[in-house]
């Protein structure tokens, strides 16, 4: 048979072209001990891809069951390849390549809460489950008022509270049996959340008092962050090659950067349970996560943010292609360890936050990933809010200073906002003569600035708009001016120039 026909489920480990790290056979003979919500490509190439590293060092010891909310899709291809599916770990770590294939077996089932949940509540009272894992995108953690004994109920915190609920029922309320539950979804506290919405809900459906006493006490709901670019099945050329290195077909073949966080909320208990943490590398349990969440939020997405603008209007497309030129690869890299990381404001050790901007700028440089800066633009105005703000009041309160690489990236934010406004939330731009679509809320504010005001005009009235950061930035000594002296400069001599000259010290300005 040619090996390159041959499914996945067929493919024997010497059929493999390329390095591929197989499942041992004892594996697939694990106990069931958590329930997943969700078959996306994040909880494949992150918790099920850990949960697989630690199984195979003979730690967790356990297999999971997976819930689609509907019939066919991936469920059917799982099927077809008894639940097993190829991550390959493709990245840059202490800049050096990064290249691993690995034929995951963590997952043992697939059931459709469309069509099989009688199956599910039936797991829910199993004595080997211990976790509930989920991913049900941000809109997911949200309350509807349903009755959660429908088949199955519609929101995802409805099917936890009937899991739970069957669960209680099944083991006549005994503490030992309650779950810690661990939700991907990226929004703040989403654990916290999450049982907020499960208590309402079990209060409206009248679940007894009992039940909730059970409820609260017995299971753990937990803050996480997580943290890795998994963009899922690669375009059809790289898919095609990669199926010709490995030798097999693979319908569920996924791709992922080999930086990975999962950060989880917990004391001892979650610990015990979520054994995984102590062989699964990523894996990280501490009773408060805000550290992990701060460096991400300032140093990661806030290097994104304040450096967007600056970049497209350089003519780089992608992240990566930032890092390969040189003005503006020193550029992310100053921003980030010498404005944000002192900025953030929550006690960071300064080696463990030089450290996690390494890291980031080993992702940045994964010649693997195609981040496009247009994408990263997306309600940058919100972003910046957000992300940014913070960080640059906090500078300003322990170095009394103008964070000049802030200035430059805020400069190149506004220049990148001239637009002509064609619909609500979007704006055209043009940059180096070629035409771009801005998608952010503030589009039509920032025309409007655009097409009345000179450019100190505008800067100093965008930056003292308290609505759109909640601060008026002319108070902060320094910056306006900053800000307008780069403005210009990028007006003036383009974005290019203005670099070379920054580090150059041709601007009295710059540092």
């Amino acid at each position: 048979m040619d090996t390159l026909n041959q499914p996945l489920a067929l493919a024997a480990p010497a059929s493999g072209g390329a390095a591929v790290a197989w499942p041992a056979q004892n594996l697939f003979d694990l106990p069931e001990k958590v329930l997943q919500f969700g078959t996306g490509v994040l909880l494949r190439g992150l918790p099920d891809f850990m949960i697989d590293e630690a199984n195979r060092q003979g730690v967790f010891n356990g297999r999971v069951v997976v819930v689609k909310s509907t019939d066919g899709g991936d469920a059917t291809a799982f099927e077809r390849q008894n639940g097993l599916y190829t991550v390959c770990v493709r990245g840059v770590e202490d800049g050096k390549p990064v290249e691993e294939n690995v034929v995951c077996a963590s997952i043992s089932r697939v059931l459709s809460a469309k069509s099989q949940w009688a199956e599910v509540l039936k797991f829910a009272a199993s004595p080997d489950l211990q976790v509930v894992i989920s991913n049900t995108t941000e809109v997911g953690i949200q309350l509807v008022n349903e009755d959660i004994h429908l088949t199955p109920p519609s929101s995802f915190p409805g099917k936890l509270l009937a899991v739970l609920y069957a669960r209680f029922q099944a083991f006549q309320g005994d503490v030992s049996c309650g779950l810690v539950i661990v939700p991907t979804e990226l929004i703040p506290d989403n654990g916290r959340k999450l049982e907020a919405i499960v208590l309402e809900l079990a209060h409206r459906n009248d679940l007894g008092s009992a039940f909730i006493d059970w409820l609260e006490a017995a299971n753990h709901f937990c803050n996480t962050l997580v943290d890795r670019i998994v963009p899922g099945r690669p375009e059809p050329a790289l898919y095609a090659q990669l199926q010709e290195e490995l030798g097999y077909q693979d319908e569920l073949l996924t791709m992922s950067e080999a930086y990975a966080l999962w950060a989880i909320e917990g004391g001892e208990k979650v610990r015990e349970v979520l054994s995984f943490h102590s062989a699964a590398k990523g894996v990280v349990i501490r009773p408060d996560i805000t550290l992990f969440r701060e460096l991400k939020l300032r140093l990661l997405n806030g290097t994104h943010t304040l450096s967007y603008a600056l970049a497209h209007l350089v003519g780089c497309t992608t992240v990566r292609e930032a890092l390969d030129n040189d003005d503006l690869a020193r550029f992310i890299h100053n921003l980030m360890l010498a404005d944000l990381l002192p900025g953030i404001p929550y006690q960071v050790d300064e080696k463990v936050g030089q450290r996690f901007g390494t890291q980031v700028l080993d992702r940045f440089r994964n010649p693997y990933l195609e981040h496009r800066w247009l994408a990263i633009a997306m309600q940058g105005t919100a972003k910046m809010q957000m992300r940014n703000v913070p960080t640059l009041l906090h500078y300003y309160q322990t170095h009394h200073a103008v964070p000049h690489y802030m200035a430059l990236g805020f400069a190149a934010y506004l220049l990148f906002m001239r637009n002509t406004a064609s619909a609500p939330g979007v704006g055209q731009g043009e940059a180096n003569g070629e035409p771009y679509t801005i998608t952010d809320d503030r589009a039509g504010y920032f025309a409007d600035l655009w097409a009345r005001l000179s450019p100190e005009e505008l800067t100093t009235t965008a930056l003292r708009n308290t609505v759109l950061w909640g601060h008026d930035l002319t108070r902060l000594p320094g910056f306006a001016e900053a800000v307008t002296h780069y403005l210009d400069q990028l007006l003036d001599g383009g974005a290019s120039e203005t670099l070379a000259a920054f580090f150059t010290k041709k601007t009295a300005l710059a540092n």
